[in-house]
């Protein structure tokens, strides 16, 4: 069939079919009045501020430049592991980029991440700072925030600067601690 068979065979396919008069609209019936707990419920939610979970202080920081090297380890973290993490020897599984974002929005989305690493039991990721080399003063902003954020998260075990392939100094790598669905598994997996 040529594409004009088909347009013909199309318009005798539809030579019955008539348009719709009605407008293509609901009818919703008229709001009815408010009760009182309904308006007690709509005061309480404008006067109660939304309640921010997010732990991250954004405080004033130390102040740190291009070639500054992030690295912390949370006690109890073998020098072995961090050792494997200092060099880049563990496998990135996620990433995150907070170029050209502002302080407010690296805040919230470092919070986000760490907690979505947890939850979907990502280990080794990279966060992506930059170096701030651009910077009038020399400070690297974000990078000093991060350095900041990083150990008041409880689910960050270790941090350390990437290596040169993966960014350098513009980068770090980030261990996060097991969830606990993957402590159960490798509890009866090793049957401790």
């Amino acid at each position: 069939m040529t594409s004009k068979d088909e347009r013909l065979f199309f318009l005798e396919q539809m030579k019955d079919v008539q348009r719709i008069r009605r407008p293509n609209r609901a009818d919703l019936p008229s709001a009815r009045e408010l009760t009182p707990g309904h308006l007690e419920r709509q005061r309480a939610a404008v006067e109660t501020p939304l309640m921010d979970r997010n732990t991250l202080t954004s405080d004033i920081v130390d102040p740190l430049t291009a070639q500054d090297v992030l690295s912390w380890q949370r006690p109890g973290v073998q020098h072995g592991v961090f050792r494997k993490l200092r060099l880049g020897q563990y496998p990135i599984e996620a990433r995150l980029d907070l170029h050209r974002l502002t302080v407010e929005e690296a805040r919230r989305d470092v919070f986000a991440f760490v907690q979505d690493c947890v939850r979907y039991g990502l280990r080794s990721v990279i966060i992506l700072h930059g170096k701030g080399e651009r910077n009038p003063d020399g400070i690297a902003q974000l990078k000093s925030y991060l350095a900041k954020w990083l150990p008041e998260l409880a689910d960050v075990l270790a941090f350390h600067s990437a290596q040169k392939h993966h960014g350098g100094t513009g980068a770090v790598y980030v261990m996060i601690r097991k969830s606990d669905l993957q402590k159960q598994k490798n509890r009866e997996i090793h049957g401790s």
